[in-house]
């Protein structure tokens, strides 16, 4: 893909600056690591398999509470936004809510769920919904007129009009709303990892600090970009396959 074709020589330079600073500032390696370190320390987690867990344990939890925030979003978003009385009744109440950062709920949402995977899963769905809900609000309240007239002449009612006609006419307003929650939730599910889970990267950085592991540390950060790097990918070459079974020019 065409973003992401000068990466090799960015991380370079970053690498080369992350040098020297750490050399030339005089810092402690066991507080600022060198990339070498981190790079050995990359090494030590995978071969110990705690890496790999803790990448699985933390995409299974993303996964989970993404896949049921769009499922919700997408289906509340094109019924709120079709209906705009309704929209108009709930949106103050929406936009009370969407600004209160996920992490605020965590007591309620461990008093209703208890502790372990489920509160991280909870939080993902929070910081993942709200995005979804609003870009296809939005979408669906700027169609084009045009798309409902000609199906309502080709004979087209609910709800074939909304989830057939009008649902692949809003989808490039969706996606950008679908790529926005899925940075939002990637950042809180390392949050919600570190107050109440015993696995997944976000336990790792807690881990990693509490054992004075710095370059660990450093090496679970760098893992958490370059995973967040890779779903934001992934989610591009969805999108592009749902354009092209749609027959939409993108």
């Amino acid at each position: 893909m065409k973003k992401y074709t000068y990466v090799p020589g960015a991380f370079i330079v970053v690498w080369l600056i992350w040098e020297l600073i750490v050399r030339l500032g005089g810092f402690n390696e066991a507080l600022l690591p060198t990339p070498y370190k981190v790079l050995l320390g990359f090494g030590e987690l995978i071969g110990d398999g705690v890496l790999f867990k803790d990448i699985a344990d933390s995409l299974v939890r993303f996964f989970i509470g993404y896949i049921i925030s769009v499922v919700a979003g997408v289906f509340l978003g094109l019924i709120l936004g079709w209906y705009k009385g309704i929209w108009n009744y709930i949106n103050p109440i929406v936009q009370v809510i969407r600004p209160i950062s996920p992490v605020a709920w965590l007591p309620f949402i461990v008093l209703f769920f208890g502790i372990g995977q489920a509160p991280a899963i909870v939080i993902i769905f929070i910081a993942a919904f709200f995005p979804v809900l609003l870009s296809t609000v939005s979408a669906i309240q700027n169609i084009d007129p045009v798309y409902i007239k000609v199906a309502r002449n080709f004979g087209i009612r609910q709800p074939e009009l909304l989830f057939k006609i009008v649902l692949p006419a809003v989808f490039p307003g969706i996606a950008s709303g679908l790529h926005i929650a899925l940075g939002t939730a990637w950042i809180f599910l390392v949050t919600g990892e570190m107050v109440g889970s015993q696995t997944g990267l976000g336990f790792l950085i807690i881990d990693m600090r509490n054992n004075l592991r710095n370059d660990l540390l450093m090496v679970a950060i760098l893992t958490i970009g370059f995973v967040g790097l890779l779903l934001d990918w992934g989610v591009s070459l969805i999108e592009k396959w749902i354009y092209k079974r749609w027959g939409i020019e993108k």
